[in-house]
């Protein structure tokens, strides 16, 4: 996919009229998803050495959501960015856009626009990419 390094994002509707709450940020796509590996909800998307699952592995629901963000790419669509947060764990937690991210990071997307809470940004850290 050509395209991937014009993906043009947009802020997600899921943070509608708290976007005051929100920063955005860069992430590490691999270290994100190396956090993100021990969340509950990774076993839908990951194998168990931390590679994301092929289409065809996922559940029946999640492929719908992969196909869905697979149409909006090829059709040059805008995609919303993902919100992510800390989870219980101490671990990030993708809230919206886990499909999108997902897609996004099986393709080799090394970086990602993403929405974060303020009250988390010290906790991103050491998941910020490096921007040039």
């Amino acid at each position: 996919m050509n395209r991937l390094d014009q993906i043009e994002f947009i802020d997600n509707p899921a943070i509608g009229e708290r976007s005051d709450h929100y920063t955005i940020v860069f992430v590490d796509v691999a270290k994100t998803l190396q956090s993100w590996q021990s969340s509950l909800f990774s076993f839908e998307w990951m194998l168990p050495d931390g590679e994301i699952k092929r289409l065809e592995e996922l559940p029946e629901k999640e492929q719908v959501r992969r196909q869905e963000v697979e149409k909006t790419l090829e059709s040059a669509q805008p995609i919303a960015k993902p919100v992510l947060g800390i989870g219980l764990m101490e671990n990030i937690e993708i809230g919206m856009g886990r499909a999108e991210f997902l897609t996004l990071a099986a393709h080799g997307l090394a970086k990602i626009p993403v929405h974060i809470p303020k009250s988390n940004e010290s906790d991103f850290k050491g998941f910020l990419a490096d921007i040039e």
